[in-house]
């Protein structure tokens, strides 16, 4: 396999792991936005209803954007990354796997959506190493 190849498979590999990410992070807004009994439950468990709950989905909408353009990609990654380390946090110390008899599956849902996220930033690990350089360089 050249170089140029390998290339152009990791390209299409972040972009693949970019859009898996996103529609996880895009059909939970319904569900958020719209007040789904859920939602409200586990907001209210963390004292933050409603605001904490549209903050968060909104956080999550731009970040699904970000992820959807391959220049913006890396803060998309990097935002649902920390969006959703806190949402881990709450499931593992406040809400429990498994909350509302869902199986836990929203919590796989958040594990998912790490680990891409952390994939993609992994993946473009130059990028972000050449943005820290030129930061850095400014300061």
């Amino acid at each position: 396999m050249s170089s140029n190849s390998a290339q152009k498979g990791k390209i299409y590999l972040e972009r693949i792991l970019a859009w898996i990410t996103t529609l996880i992070l895009l059909q939970t807004l319904y569900f958020k936005f719209s007040g789904a009994e859920e939602s409200v439950w586990i907001f209210t468990q963390m004292g933050i209803e409603p605001w904490g709950r549209f903050f968060t989905g909104g956080v999550e909408l731009v970040a699904g954007i970000l992820l959807l353009i391959p220049r913006t990609a890396i803060y998309g990654a990097g935002l649902s990354l920390g969006t959703i380390a806190g949402a881990l946090f709450s499931h593992l110390f406040v809400l429990g796997i498994v909350v509302k008899d869902d199986g836990g599956f929203l919590f796989i849902l958040a594990a998912v959506v790490f680990v891409l996220s952390a994939l993609i930033l992994f993946l473009r690990m130059n990028e972000i190493k050449a943005l820290l350089n030129k930061i850095l360089k400014k300061g």
